[in-house]
């Protein structure tokens, strides 16, 4: 078993990795580079963008010709991880979410026409995009059988109605991805459909205060009101918008979690380099037989992320939908970047408290970790029921 990277991905990883050490992680110790959301000026994040093409490090996840570099999962996995060593990375080379979610997605299942008009602008940085499928109580939120948001058939369009909300991305969006209700049919009632900002038939309510920092766009409540969709802007048939979810959520879950562990190992180094200096009765905290095992267990909840991650990411490039491994994936990760988040800020006492390094952002951020693309239980209970119809099987090799 050759854990070793190819030749060529680790290049690109290096290649990341530099990237971010010498172009973007001055932004993000910079009070000057944050907007009144917490996330990078746009400005700057215009210079970030014109840097990543030039460096031919632009949109990872995407074909080459699509303008992107044609990285497999397992090569998204390695390039991922460096790119969110720094809070803005991501967001520069164009694979943050949503839009990773909604590019990979549009590309597997959109028809040439609609790659054209709809993932093409989001490809090249033009344009930003969300995906609206979760719903106000008793609506859907992991549960999308649950959904009450109606597309309504007449003729040649497609009147939608209803609510969404917490849909990351949507103050900026300009294309969107709705999931709704066109049927009772348990498995084949939702179909989903592109929009675009300017048509008339809906607003957002609001932007949605929350505990972290935002996304560009923010987490939003949106409301349809009679909204026309043309049906050549229906994606896949009719009935198969629980599978477009599957499909745009599987990878992107796991996509979350290739970004998570580049911000658990940013927690680990300022906390080494903390514990490395500051001394207390004649001792460096890094002698500390205390701290050596805090930093030492984070350091092994890393790598265990890491080979889950790796794993899932090779099962996707053989085809397989990994759900088992994304789950198990999904709440290592989200789990491992709360505790470096929270083991760092510990170290380093008020400094990690205060907003002198970027630790109190990556806290917040982490928490919602366990609760996006489905929550840590909602998991926990896929991998149960895995578990119980297989038994042995379930860790079988390959």
């Amino acid at each position: 078993m050759d854990l070793k990277l190819p030749p060529e991905i680790e290049s690109y990883r290096k290649r990341y990795r530099d990237f971010v050490r010498d172009h973007v992680l001055p932004y993000d110790t910079t009070p000057e580079s944050f907007d009144e959301h917490e996330n990078i000026r746009p400005e700057l994040l215009a210079i970030l963008r014109a840097k990543a093409k030039e460096e031919g490090l632009w949109a990872p996840q995407m074909p080459r010709s699509r303008g992107g570099q044609g990285l497999t999962v397992a090569g998204m996995a390695a390039c991922y991880e460096e790119l969110n060593y720094s809070l803005f990375g991501p967001v520069a080379a164009n694979c943050a979410a949503p839009d990773d979610g909604n590019m990979m997605l549009l590309e597997k299942v959109g028809t040439p026409e609609q790659k054209e008009r709809w993932l093409q602008p989001i490809v090249e940085g033009t344009v930003r995009s969300a995906f609206a499928m979760t719903e106000p109580h008793p609506g859907a939120g992991s549960d999308p059988a649950m959904m009450r948001t109606t597309a309504e058939r007449r003729g040649d369009r497609w009147i939608v109605t209803g609510r969404k909300w917490f849909i990351t991305g949507a103050g900026e969006a300009k294309h969107f991805i709705v999931v709704a209700k066109t049927s009772d049919d348990a498995r084949k009632g939702l179909t989903a459909f592109l929009f675009d900002r300017d048509q008339p038939g809906w607003r957002i309510v609001r932007r949605i205060p929350i505990l972290g920092p935002e996304e560009h766009g923010g987490h939003c409540e949106i409301e349809f009101d009679a909204l026309e969709i043309p049906d050549e802007n229906r994606l896949l048939h009719v009935g198969d918008g629980l599978k477009v979810t599957q499909i745009r959520l599987g990878t992107a879950r796991l996509t979350h979690c290739m970004r998570w562990l580049g911000l658990a190992r940013r927690c680990l180094d300022i906390a080494a380099d903390y514990a490395s200096e500051r001394e207390s009765q004649g001792h460096r905290l890094a002698e500390r037989e205390s701290v050596q095992m805090k930093l030492g267990h984070c350091a092994m909840q890393v790598e265990i992320g890491r080979l889950l991650v790796m794993k899932a990411a090779t099962f996707l490039d053989k085809g397989d939908f990994a759900r088992k491994e994304i789950s198990m994936a999904k709440v290592q990760v989200a789990d491992t970047l709360h505790l470096c988040a929270d083991t760092a800020i510990q170290l380093c006492g008020a400094r990690g408290y205060s907003r002198d390094t970027p630790l109190e952002w990556i806290y917040r951020y982490a928490r919602q970790a366990r609760l996006v693309d489905g929550a840590t239980e909602v998991h926990q209970q896929v991998l149960a029921r895995l578990f119980l119809e297989e038994r042995g099987n379930f860790w079988r090799w390959g």
